[in-house]
């Protein structure tokens, strides 16, 4: 029994000690905690959107909103990172930033026909 409850404590102590590591080594990096989960989360939704623009063609201005708020996030996110953490997802960076530079401009189109 006590046999048991050694092994757990010593579980217990290197996943902390882990954590600590991790926690270390990101802000060495010179980020915060918060930002690199950001852009844990951020990257996730780089993936999701990336599929997204990669589908729809011609979105709803719903669709479109939805989008271009969505890719806000994923911006600031990735602005708060070093370039060096993401650069394998460059590629799908660079299609989302399109697409959403697609979809404002089509906006601002859009915007100024209803104003003449």
């Amino acid at each position: 029994m006590t046999a048991i409850l050694a092994v757990i404590y010593i579980l217990v102590f290197i996943i902390f000690a882990l954590v600590a590591y991790a926690v270390l080594q990101i802000k060495l990096f010179g980020m915060k905690v918060k930002d690199f989960w950001s852009f844990i989360e951020a990257n996730q939704m780089l993936d999701k959107l990336y599929k997204f623009a990669k589908q729809y063609e011609n979105m709803s201005p719903q669709e479109q909103i939805v989008y271009l708020s969505e890719a806000d996030k994923i911006f600031k996110a990735f602005d708060n990172v070093p370039n060096e953490l993401w650069e394998e997802e460059y590629d799908k960076y660079k299609e989302v930033l399109s697409k959403y530079k697609d979809i404002k401009m089509l906006r601002w189109s859009d915007t100024s026909k209803q104003k003449s």
